[in-house]
């Protein structure tokens, strides 16, 4: 079922703060708080809320250390390319993980305590996988925004951009 702008405005501002009430965000956008409860649900059933989860912050955790790694696969056949992505989406290490073009296969986001952990990680997820041709890590200096709202068209969904002036 296509979004309409109710159910845009109703996620802005819902994945700001999951814990605003259906009267709250009903107050905002011009609905009872039984419609914008019933739209919620309707939005998990189709899959566009994925999850409810509490971000939280890396440093008073212990986690101090986040590297971006670039993987090359030596074997990019879909079979070669699942076992690889099964394998490093088993680790809690990594937070995201993105299948992309250019000169590497996959881009991992890893979070780690510090850079023994990582080498840990690296010793057994990557440098002993005979599909890795090669990897490139790196350090993020300081985490600007991990993760946050998508930016939601205003008017309905986003149509295509016009192609650019000749």
């Amino acid at each position: 079922m296509p979004l309409d702008r109710l159910d845009l405005r109703i996620l802005s501002l819902y994945q700001r703060d999951t814990t605003l009430s259906g009267e709250q965000i009903g107050a905002q956008v011009g609905l009872s708080a039984a419609a914008v409860q019933r739209r919620l649900k309707r939005l998990r059933d189709e899959g566009v809320i994925q999850a409810e989860t509490a971000q939280l912050d890396c440093r008073p955790l212990g986690l101090n250390l986040t590297a971006l790694v670039h993987v090359d696969l030596v074997d990019e056949s879909a079979r070669a390319a699942r076992a690889f992505v099964e394998r490093v989406l088993a680790r809690p290490e990594v937070q995201q993980c993105y299948g992309v073009t250019g000169e590497a296969d996959y881009v991992l986001v890893i979070v780690a305590a510090d850079l023994p952990a990582y080498e840990a990680f690296c010793q057994a997820c990557l440098l002993h996988d005979p599909n890795v041709r090669s990897f490139k890590t790196q350090i993020v200096l300081d985490a600007l925004r991990r993760g946050g709202p998508l930016a939601l068209p205003e008017d309905g969904p986003a149509q295509a951009s016009p192609p650019p002036p000749a």
